[in-house]
């Protein structure tokens, strides 16, 4: 499948993670040594360790829905998915984000379960979910 014969979710996917690595090989071409140095940390913190990647992309997911951050957010519920989280693991987590984060995360939080809604139905061939 190409471009638009593509569900829109994988598309949706797809295109955002191409955009991620394109814009990182700009930042990368003129990138100093902490910002690379920043970057190589960001991407071991989330391999498995004592915590499984899922768990860590969790963690990520809470933290980018405290700090409002809808590019992050998106990042880490693709993850999420790919690591095999469930909804229910995915509820708790985000309920979490919204007492850390307040009312004010709102927007972001329908945004989030928006986009886990399609991931998910892509996933089941359009059933429902949850």
């Amino acid at each position: 499948m190409k471009g638009e014969d593509l569900p829109v979710t994988r598309r949706r996917s797809r295109e955002f993670d191409e955009q991620r690595e394109r814009l990182n090989r700009v930042v990368m071409k003129y990138a100093g040594l902490g910002t690379k140095r920043f970057f190589g940390l960001d991407d071991q913190v989330y391999r498995p360790g004592a915590l499984p990647a899922g768990t860590k992309e969790l963690l990520g997911l809470v933290a980018s829905l405290a700090l409002r951050c809808d590019d992050c957010i998106a990042y880490h519920l693709i993850r999420c998915r790919r690591e095999g989280i469930t909804a229910g693991e995915l509820e708790e987590a985000l309920a979490v984000g919204l007492v850390v984060g307040g009312s004010i995360i709102i927007p972001h939080l329908r945004r989030a379960w928006d986009l886990w809604d399609e991931l998910e139905k892509e996933e089941t061939g359009g059933a429902e979910g949850r």
